[in-house]
C-alpha cells in the first residue's frame, strides 16, 4: 500500500471552521446512581486543503466539543485539492470501516455520507464521489477518510517520482 504523506500543519494563524460529527452519551452506573459523560467527535478545516479531526470527552457536552476542537487542531493535515476535487481515486480502511473517494466533474457537489461529508467539506473539496463501505461507526469512518486523504498525491509529485512529464501523468 502507498505510504501516507503526513503533511502535518500547525494551527497557528489558520481560520478554522469546526463541525461536530457525533456526540456520544456514556453512562456509568455507580452505587450512588448514574454518572453521565459525553464524547464529541469534531472535524476542523479551513476549507482550503487543511483538515483535522479530534475527540473530546467531558462531563458536559459543550466542554467535550471544546476539547475535541483543541485535539483536532493538533491533528491537522494538508490535502491536495485540484479544481475543487481530489487528484485520483483512493481506497482506505480503518477498523471495519472502508471508504472510497473518487474525483468528480465540476458541479457534481459532495456526494458522501454524513461523517465523510463533514471531513471532505472541511477540507475544501467541492466536487467528489465518496462511498462508505463496511462499518458506519462515525469514529472509524472519519479516521478512514483521513487515511484516504493523507494517501492522496499531487500530480507534480507523481511526475517527479516517475521521472516523466506532467502531461504524461494525465494522458498516460
Amino acid at each position: 500500500m502507498a505510504k501516507a504523506n503526513l503533511n502535518r500543519v500547525k494551527a497557528g494563524d489558520l481560520e478554522l471552521k469546526e463541525k461536530v460529527v457525533a456526540i456520544n452519551r456514556v453512562v456509568k452506573t455507580t452505587k450512588g446512581g448514574r454518572a453521565f459523560s459525553f464524547s464529541a467527535l469534531v472535524v476542523v478545516g479551513n476549507e482550503n486543503g487543511v483538515v483535522g479531526h479530534g475527540l473530546g470527552k467531558a462531563k458536559e457536552v459543550q466542554e467535550a466539543i471544546t476539547k475535541g476542537i483543541e485535539d483536532a487542531k493538533k491533528n491537522l493535515i494538508k490535502v491536495p485539492v485540484m479544481h475543487g476535487t481530489v487528484p485520483h481515486d483512493q481506497l482506505a480502511k480503518e477498523g471495519a470501516a472502508k471508504v472510497l473517494i473518487k474525483p468528480a466533474a465540476h458541479g457534481t457537489g459532495v456526494i458522501a455520507g454524513g461523517s465523510m461529508r463533514a471531513v471532505l467539506e472541511s477540507a475544501g473539496v467541492t466536487d467528489v464521489l465518496a462511498k462508505s463501505l463496511g462499518s458506519a461507526n462515525p469514529h472509524n469512518v472519519v479516521k478512514a477518510t483521513f487515511k484516504a486523504l493523507s494517501l492522496l498525491r499531487e500530480p507534480v509529485e507523481v511526475a517527479k517520482t516517475r521521472r516523466i512529464g506532467l502531461k504524461k501523468v494525465f494522458n498516460g
